[in-house]
């Protein structure tokens, strides 16, 4: 089921970082852990693809450290 999602740019006087958010609902639901590691991966100029760079175990708890990439 998609779920909408907002994209935010903030002008300041040295940079404009734009963000995008999701609703909590889905962090949850995919069990984000506060600061945890993403890229995105842009497979095209209408899908842009979020990957968790972390590790998952057995038994569903998570690991730390990164993938090497």
């Amino acid at each position: 089921m998609p779920v909408p999602g907002l994209v935010q740019v903030i002008q300041r006087k040295d940079s404009t970082p734009w963000y995008i958010n999701f609703p909590a609902a889905i962090a949850q639901a995919m069990e984000f852990a506060k600061g945890e590691t993403v890229e995105w991966v842009i497979q095209d100029k209408r899908t842009l693809q979020l990957r968790r760079l972390g590790d998952i175990d057995l038994a569903g708890k998570r690991k730390i450290g990164l993938w090497a990439i």
